[in-house]
This record gives C-alpha cells, sequence and structure tokens, in this order.
C-alpha cells in the first residue's frame, strides 16, 4: 500500500548516531523542504513545545520487529510486544517526540530534546496544545520509568 507520505524536512542536529540517553542536551534544526515557504511556520514561535513526527531512517528492514522482548534486552523487565514500547524497531519505524521550540526562522525550527539523529525524515510538525494532552491519569509500569530514566537528562 503507497501512502504518499513525504518528508516535509530533515533533521540536522549534533548526533550522528543513536544513543539512548541525554536527549535533552541536543538541539537540532528541522530544515524544511524547500516546497515549504515562510507562511508554513507563520504562528508557530507562539507556542513552547511542538510535536514532531519523524521516521527512523537508521533502521534496516531486518531489524524491525513485532515479538515480544526485553526493552534494551535488560531481562529485569518484562518481555513486552512492540506496541507497549516506544522502541524505534518498528514496523513502520514511526518516531514522535513532543519538545520544546527554541527558535523559528523562516523554515528552519530550532528544538531542544529532539531524539532523533542528524538526517531523520520528519514527516509533521504540530504544535503543542494543552488541550490534545492526555485527559485524565497517565498510568505505565514501573519499569518503564526505569527505562526511561536518564533518557532525556543524566539524572
Amino acid at each position: 500500500m503507497e501512502t504518499g507520505i513525504e518528508p516535509i524536512g530533515y533533521v540536522v542536529g549534533s548526533r550522528a548516531q543513536r544513543q539512548d540517553d541525554n536527549w535533552d542536551a541536543e538541539v537540532s534544526v528541522i530544515r524544511l523542504a524547500v516546497r515549504f515557504g515562510r507562511d508554513t511556520t507563520a504562528g508557530l514561535a507562539d507556542f513552547s513545545h511542538v510535536e514532531v513526527v519523524f521516521r527512523f531512517h537508521g533502521v534496516s528492514d531486518d531489524e524491525v520487529t513485532v515479538d515480544a522482548r526485553h526493552p534494551r534486552n535488560n531481562e529485569a523487565w518484562p518481555r513486552v510486544g512492540i506496541f507497549a514500547q516506544r522502541a524505534s524497531k518498528r514496523p513502520n519505524r514511526i518516531g514522535v517526540t513532543m519538545c520544546r521550540l527554541v527558535q523559528v526562522d523562516g523554515t528552519h525550527v530550532h528544538v531542544r530534546g529532539l531524539d532523533a539523529i542528524d538526517g531523520t525524515p520528519v514527516l509533521d510538525i504540530k504544535p503543542v496544545m494543552a488541550e490534545f494532552l492526555p485527559r485524565g491519569e497517565v498510568r505505565q509500569p514501573e519499569w518503564s520509568h526505569e527505562l526511561m530514566r536518564g533518557y532525556w537528562s543524566t539524572d
């Protein structure tokens, strides 16, 4: 099935290789494709955060998994399916991250905390609005808190 989805731009960042932790230290630029003019980012700078939809381009077809596995190969954590984790080796290799909007410079969108490497195709950028955040209590298993410790910072 052809989706017709084309990247709207690409990440230009300081990391060339994927690493799991300390992503808040990264400031990246999303350079929009030439088909998009300055009007596409009009008003975006009024928001503090954006949600970036991207494709994990460094994952090959043979690395994709749908079987249950231990996240980060840590056997102390339970085996869970790919849809119960946010791993990059997922069927469509789609990533979604909310990150701080640092600056909008025409068709260059500067963000902090985007966990995507240099050259990553960006599929969409959406402003974060309080009304789109989860309604009600957010629940998650304890192992996921352990996994995320240090993901954004060195704490």
